[in-house]
């Protein structure tokens, strides 16, 4: 067991450290947004408390801020601290809100915000690893982001005293690019690399993979610690994150979560839309005018294997079609965009996983648990 140190808060002056030096520390970076960072986080946070260790969380810098009581904090966060019991204040766990005019003030008093920023962060971390046998450390995208006002990854992980561990998409070529970029960016702050996880790997090139990643990796002197198959399942948004990408307003929402596995535009004839019932997960979008399609799609049992209806052009059906819908149980939204406009921005969204999905979070601990190799992970950031 970690032993207990008191918080900073009382300490007088400016940190430029954290005062614990005893928790064991990792720092979870990433060669760009959307590798899977927090995936990767939280997987780790489950297989760590499996194995009976007391584990931490902090993520220093916030970017997609979201209100938490009096709190501004990242989202990451309020995933991490709604899914374990870690007795961290949800403060502690994202102490810095990167806000609009964030870097021009930092600009333009760099001298007394840096110093300021440094010891927020390392007091913040005080109380997230209080009492804790190890603590996760969640970066922001890759190694430099952060730089323009002196808190990059790189930087984090240097005042924290953390090793790092980078996470990357599947393949040979370019990820060991970025791996090589992001690893020169930790060499130039001290930051010992003592690990890389390749996420989202097709099952089929697993082995593949492995096998050659690990030859390019060992050249830059890393080792290659887990291969993540890709998940279908992770990457399928549910109801509510498409109805917020695509501003839609709920008419009805039936309970339960509901996951888009296909997205159609509806401009089929009726005769032809049971062919879309063949795929369970369809999210159909047509215009409320198209009546035809809409009573075809209750007469098929759609409620059994349509995620949800989006009527699209500001169009709604009649108030007895729409009462036909509710009672078949199907969700319906409206937007006032037209279906092609629609369909783009959900096949262009970054979905993320959510509190709210609870379907994913078992598939998640199981991928990292069985695609990582945690002990030898534990091992290099006692060196």
């Amino acid at each position: 067991m970690a032993s207990r140190k008191r918080f900073a808060d009382n300490i007088p002056g400016l940190l430029s450290s954290p005062m614990n030096k005893d928790t064991s520390r990792i720092f979870v970076a990433a060669t760009r947004m959307n590798d899977g960072k927090t995936t990767t986080c939280l997987g780790l946070t489950a297989a760590l408390q499996t194995m009976g260790l007391n584990v931490g969380y902090i993520k220093p810098i916030a970017q997609r801020i979201v209100q938490s009581g009096e709190d501004q904090v990242d989202e990451d966060t309020l995933l991490i601290d709604g899914l374990f019991s870690l007795d961290i204040p949800i403060a502690a766990m994202s102490p810095v809100a990167i806000g609009p005019e964030f870097t021009k003030n930092y600009l333009e008093n760099p001298n007394e915000i840096g110093p300021q920023l440094k010891d927020r962060i390392c007091r913040a971390f005080d109380r997230a690893a209080y009492g804790k046998d190890i603590i996760v450390v969640e970066g922001s995208g890759h190694a430099g982001v952060g730089s323009v006002f002196g808190a990059s990854n790189a930087d984090n992980a240097k005042v924290l005293g953390s090793k790092a561990l980078i996470v990357a998409a599947g393949g040979i070529g370019k990820p060991i690019d970025e791996i090589a970029l992001n690893k020169a960016l930790f060499d130039q702050s001290g930051v010992e690399v003592v690990g890389v996880i390749l996420n989202k790997v097709l099952p089929d090139k697993i082995d593949f993979i492995r096998d050659f990643a690990s030859r390019g990796l060992k050249k830059l002197g890393i080792p290659l610690i887990g291969v993540v198959p890709l998940q279908e399942t992770l990457v399928y948004p549910n109801l509510d994150q498409v109805a917020e990408e695509t501003k839609a307003r709920w008419i009805h929402q039936p309970a339960g979560l509901r996951r888009v596995r296909r997205v159609v535009i509806g401009a089929m004839s009726a005769r032809r839309a049971a062919e879309y019932f063949r795929v369970n997960g369809t999210l159909v979008i047509v215009p409320g005018d198209r009546e035809d399609l809409l009573e075809a799609f209750i007469e098929g049992g759609g409620a059994k294997s349509l995620s949800g209806i989006i009527l699209s052009n500001g169009l709604l059906p009649n108030d007895a079609l729409m009462k036909k819908l509710t009672d078949a149980g199907i969700p319906v939204a409206a937007v006032e965009a037209e279906s092609f406009a629609v369909t783009a921005r959900i096949n262009n969204m970054t979905v993320k996983t959510m509190r709210q999905d609870s379907d994913k979070i078992p598939i998640i601990e199981k991928m990292i648990r069985e695609s990582v190799d945690i002990p030898a992970l534990l091992k290099s950031i006692k060196k």
